[in-house]
């Protein structure tokens, strides 16, 4: 079937889940914790983290057609799909701006005009760490990331119709997603500095933007092996075969291992230097969060390198769909790990609270509760939601890429 239709029976589930995440936030919200700072960190996990696959969907797509490369083709409207959730993350990033600029949440310690008087460092970054340009930044950015999901998305709809000769429409697209790699590659560095990075506005690694980039691939990669089993499943790509989930699998496992590689050159390289400022994010995460921070190794690289090193196991469809899911949460509770103890500290300190000399640990913040794993499926649920409707609205087959019958015959 090349023609997806968005039944309603998923449209009711996919509402349940937000259901299930509207209510978490709503119950998030009312409690009375200090700043409200559980429900505002939550969000901006969440919201961070999904938009963050969108952006990385974006960028392979580009690099794939950039390259020339072939083997995607039969699925690339999925990836399609993924990035023009940028609509909705632009939506959810700019709620969480205004509420920085407008002074209704206190994620970010720089945000804090009293803190940044009394701080050299803080005043020394406070060019790029401030209201303005978290806002304004966030919707410049982002609106360009969108101009080119839209842009790509339009003309690979339209080469449908009229390819044009000698494959204009397709040279067309190579162009715009040639131009869109380096955007993406400087401009998703900046808001990761300033979106996670800078809820620890004391500490800064040069590899940052690299390992959270590295996070959000994976975990869109995880996404797009579940999200294919199950369309298969229904019917949809029949000319999906084993060679390209064993393409998808050898991703999962190269980045999964560049992932941990970048962990481990920001612990190791920060661990050797044994600089106070640059420690303290570590050992803060070590200490306080042993769980967390050992299993987010465990999880991430340990059990994808061992199940994916054999080739057989890429080929297994129930295989890949169980290893894409504990990676794919993996990697949400690595992003936890990146954002909540930074949220923390500046929780207790600008609230009073007592504890923020050992960052007491409340609910939600030592690790995820239910109320966590609730607006997560709604999210999830959001997001599922967008790709299903944009599946909708265009043939699953682009019958006139010039790369299609390359794809469909695809073998290694």
């Amino acid at each position: 079937m090349n023609t997806f239709t968005f039944e309603r029976s998923q449209r009711m589930f996919f509402g349940v889940l937000m259901g299930i995440g509207l209510l978490c936030a709503i119950i998030l919200f009312a409690q009375n914790g200090p700043l409200h700072a559980r429900f505002w960190s939550d969000v901006l996990h969440n919201s961070v983290f999904f938009t963050g696959i969108a952006v990385m969907a974006l960028f392979f797509l580009g690099a794939s057609v950039t390259a020339m490369a072939g083997w995607y083709t039969v699925f690339k409207r999925v990836w399609e799909a993924f990035s023009l959730f940028l609509l909705v993350g632009i939506i959810l990033m700019v709620f969480l701006a205004l509420g920085n600029y407008l002074g209704f949440h206190h994620l970010y310690h720089w945000n804090d005009a009293e803190s940044v008087a009394d701080d050299v460092l803080l005043k020394g970054k406070s060019h790029f760490l401030n209201r303005g340009w978290y806002l304004f930044g966030t919707i410049i950015i982002m609106g360009a990331w969108i101009y080119f999901a839209r842009k790509i998305r339009t003309l690979s709809i339209q080469e449908d119709e009229n390819p044009g000769p000698d494959f204009q429409q397709h040279r067309k697209i190579r162009v715009w997603a040639a131009a869109v790699l380096p955007l993406i590659g400087f401009s998703s560095a900046a808001t990761i500095w300033l979106w996670v990075m800078s809820v620890d506005p004391h500490w800064y690694s040069t590899l940052f933007a690299w390992y959270s980039a590295a996070s959000w691939f994976v975990a869109m990669v995880a996404l797009t092996i579940m999200l294919m089993g199950y369309l298969q499943s229904k019917g949809y790509f029949p000319d999906f075969n084993r060679d390209h989930l064993h393409d998808l699998g050898k991703f999962l496992f190269a980045f999964s291992i560049f992932w941990t590689y970048l962990w481990f050159s920001q612990f190791m390289l920060i661990w050797y230097g044994n600089v106070g400022e640059e420690t303290t994010y570590f050992l803060t995460r070590r200490e306080q969060y042993p769980v967390l921070f050992y299993g987010n190794l465990v999880v991430n690289f340990v059990l994808p390198f061992l199940v994916l090193l054999r080739n057989d196991t890429k080929r297994k469809l129930g295989t890949m769909f169980f290893v894409s899911g504990i990676v794919f949460f993996g990697h949400w509770i690595d992003y936890f790990l990146m954002i909540k103890p930074g949220v923390l500290h500046t929780t207790m300190e600008l609230s009073g609270a007592e504890g923020h000399g050992s960052h007491a640990l409340g609910a939600g913040f030592a690790l995820p509760g239910f109320l966590e794993i609730g607006l997560m499926l709604g999210f999830l649920g959001l997001f599922l939601y967008v790709v299903f409707w944009q599946l909708s609205k265009a043939s699953l087959m682009p019958k006139n890429d010039p790369y299609l019958a390359e794809s469909i015959h695809h073998h290694v």
